[in-house]
């Protein structure tokens, strides 16, 4: 009941599918709950993992749709100076000053 794994509505011995991603300091990073009915996708959960491990390693983010080895986003500048160096970087790709997207 404390993870929610028990859903009230259906019975209090059914499971509602949960998943959970815990990372090593206990923060929740991610969860998601699958009706009784709907199986899993392990390919989205691994995904998932891939894309929470590397924006940790990397300091990036993830587009919707990525897969591993696609572009990540680079975090958005705080200053103009900032910005023009992003946009003179030769790896980096610039849709507008605060969306850049690199190769890793």
């Amino acid at each position: 009941m404390q993870y929610g794994m028990i859903h009230p509505e259906i019975s209090e011995v059914h499971a509602v599918r949960s998943v959970f991603l815990i990372d090593p300091n206990g923060t929740l990073r991610f969860s998601v709950a699958y009706p009784l009915n709907v199986g899993r996708n392990i390919d989205e959960i691994l995904r998932i993992i891939d894309a929470v491990q590397l924006s940790e390693s990397e300091g990036v983010a993830t587009p919707a749709n990525w897969l591993p080895g696609d572009d990540v986003i680079i975090p958005p500048p705080h200053t103009t100076e900032e910005a023009d160096k992003l946009k003179h970087e030769e790896h980096e790709t610039c849709h507008d000053w605060y969306l850049c997207m690199k190769k890793l």
